[in-house]
């Protein structure tokens, strides 16, 4: 899932304070799932937004309002009816969430309320950890499922470097070394031997160049 984490209030303060007519709108998804930008969330903010203008002595209007998803037209749709009523809308989506709905409501103002910060799994109850960046091309089924790009330090394709050490990345005695890792994993299916192939260098020239990427499934497409 997307991982995202509240934005410092004041931060958020200082972008809406010159808007009189704000809405306040939560993903019902990622967000949610880390406790960044779901319903409760969206409550708590509007809350604090009122509590400062009220005690600025200005009267304005915070609503509320939780969508399934802001990164999907279909879900957008449902504010349209209602998006004039406001000046701004302080989006709790992802970066895609808040990007999408500037792209639909173009003449509208839309702030983010939350810092996106990687693609990631729960841990526990309020500790997510990156998994995956999305590089563009996957290379787990060679890795053991674990990813060198997202939890190596130096991103190698071919690891451990000279700084590990005890199984440790060499950043912090508290960070596995993502080879020890992939290592053990292949040992764990019978497959050591496979860590013996040299992996090519990745090539992120033609993986993450020439701006936004798009995946088109014409079998899919209406």
């Amino acid at each position: 899932m997307i991982v995202a984490e509240r934005k410092p209030i004041e931060e958020i303060i200082e972008e809406a304070k010159g808007f009189d007519r704000i809405l306040v709108a939560g993903c019902n998804e990622c967000v949610t799932v880390c406790e960044a930008g779901g319903k409760k969330e969206v409550g708590v903010l509007a809350s604090a937004l009122r509590m400062y203008f009220m005690n600025q002595g200005r009267e304005v209007k915070v609503d509320e309002v939780t969508l399934e998803r802001q990164c999907d037209h279909e879900y957008l749709e449902e504010i349209r009816n209602i998006i004039d009523n406001y000046d701004a809308v302080i989006s709790l989506a992802c970066g895609v969430g808040v990007q999408f709905m500037a792209e639909k409501y173009f003449h509208k103002p839309i702030l983010p309320g939350v810092n996106t910060v990687f693609m990631g799994a729960t841990e526990e109850r309020g500790v997510w950890s990156e998994r995956c960046q999305g590089c563009g091309k996957c290379i787990l089924a060679k890795t053991g499922g674990i990813c060198p790009v997202s939890r190596c330090a130096k991103r190698l394709f071919n690891g451990p470097c000279g700084g590990s050490s005890q199984g440790k990345c060499e950043i912090s005695d508290e960070l596995p070394c993502a080879w020890q890792l992939i290592v053990d994993r292949l040992k764990e299916l019978g497959r050591l031997d496979e860590y013996e192939e040299i992996m090519p260098i990745k090539d992120w020239s033609t993986d993450r160049a020439g701006g936004p990427r798009k995946v088109v499934r014409e079998d899919v497409r209406q």
